[in-house]
């Protein structure tokens, strides 16, 4: 049977009203929604510059390739452990020891597809229906959405571009209740590239180590992206270390996004769970990726620390242009590879075509005019500021930056 497109669309929408609740309160990801919007855009023929992308613009490092290569060939095709090949969760664990001074046997490690899928496995197996979730804003966006799915509830602590967007010791303490379950924290952040050095850290373990109910994800994805000195890990405290997952992964460090291998660290029961959990969604992560893994992980970093030298770069190029904006109010970040502008300035200002209310409409503004895309703040729990990702060449950062400025410099006050 044919329909009509209208057709079409009233079937779609009645049924999707089948769906499950939990699915249709789930909100999609705009950083991957608008990141998508881009590369339709781009596919139609419009010169776009990405800037949603949270990724690295390199490519993953000759000798992980190889190793990839090797897997294949020497036919690592067959299912693996649910939670990683031995040797790749001792290489982690060595890993850990080496370059955090953390104790943890490769036991205590369960490997995924991706930090994200660790994360979910975590908060999956902490996080019961009315649960509370301590979540520092701004967060990375899929926090929230994973709490939601585990029946927990967010508690949002706002945090400010003054303080660097970092979360004090007395916020976390005020936002403790007896439902209180879990922190989550990352260092170096996405979206702000906020980094909690160690005294910072050292005064939030001492709260949580007061309430024995409460437990720590700290996602430390971005680790190696770190421009103000050694990455520093609340794991690395006494008296929340039996408390704490961490999570990591090769994504970002070792460009390997396509890639899906994260992991999580944590005490030997909480890593059994989240393997049983695993066991029944994914079974094991790709063991190609494995292999690839390993390598990244033992073999030579020194792509790793050319990346971050680039990235470094990049953030004093972005933060120079956004200085000479009239309007826009940005912290430097100390880490990752974003920048978090507060463009509320422009809120109520008008182009004589487009009027400014929102950040969604700053960033759909950016992407007619400027050509340039980037994603919205309330997507991260902020709608004061967009994210813009400077993980993209030099000559693509100035083109954006120099189109961005002539486009902001036409928004006036309306009558």
């Amino acid at each position: 049977m044919r329909y009509s497109k209208e057709a079409y669309i009233t079937l779609s929408v009645f049924m999707e009203s089948y769906l499950s609740q939990r699915l249709q309160s789930l909100a999609e990801s705009q950083t991957l929604a608008m990141n998508q919007k881009t590369k339709d855009l781009q596919a139609k023929g419009f010169d776009i510059v990405n800037l949603t992308a949270g990724e690295p613009d390199f490519f993953t490092p000759d000798h992980i390739k190889a190793a990839a290569k090797k897997a294949v060939d020497d036919n690592y095709s067959f299912y693996t452990p649910v939670d990683g090949y031995m040797d790749l969760r001792k290489a982690i664990a060595d890993k850990l020891k080496r370059e955090n001074d953390l104790d943890y046997k490769p036991e205590q490690i369960t490997a995924s597809n991706g930090a994200k899928h660790s994360l979910a496995n975590a908060i999956m197996s902490l996080v019961d229906e009315g649960d509370e979730v301590i979540i520092p804003a701004p967060y990375w966006v899929s926090y929230s959405e994973l709490v939601k799915l585990a029946g927990g509830k967010s508690v949002i602590v706002k945090t400010t571009l003054e303080s660097g967007f970092k979360m004090s010791a007395e916020q976390l303490e005020r936002a403790i209740t007896p439902k209180t379950k879990l922190l989550i924290l990352c260092s170096p952040s996405n979206p702000t590239g906020g980094v909690y050095d160690r005294a910072a850290l050292k005064a939030l373990a001492d709260v949580i180590a007061k309430h024995d109910r409460i437990f720590i994800i700290s996602d430390e994805i971005y680790e190696h992206i770190n421009f103000v000195g050694k990455h520093e890990s609340i794991a690395q405290f006494a008296n929340v270390k039996d408390k704490v997952v961490l999570i990591n992964g090769v994504s970002k460090a070792y460009a390997m996004t396509g890639y899906r291998i994260g992991y999580l660290a944590a005490p030997l029961w909480l890593t059994k769970a989240c393997s049983k959990l695993q066991g029944q969604f994914t079974s094991n992560p790709s063991s190609i990726a494995q292999r690839a893994a390993v390598a990244a992980l033992t073999q030579d970093n020194t792509p790793t620390k050319d990346m971050t030298v680039a990235f470094k770069r990049r953030r004093d190029l972005v933060i120079k242009w956004l200085n000479e904006m009239p309007g826009v109010k940005c912290n430097v970040p100390e880490g990752a590879f974003y920048v978090f502008p507060d463009v509320s300035s422009f809120f109520g200002k008008s182009d004589g075509s487009v009027t400014i209310q929102t950040d969604m409409d700053m960033c759909l503004y950016l992407l007619d005019k400027a050509l340039v895309s980037g994603v919205p703040g309330d997507a991260f729990g902020e709608p004061t500021c967009i994210r813009l990702s400077y993980a993209t060449s030099d000559a693509n950062l100035e083109k954006a930056m120099k189109s961005m400025k002539d486009a902001l410099g036409r928004l006036k006050i309306t009558n």
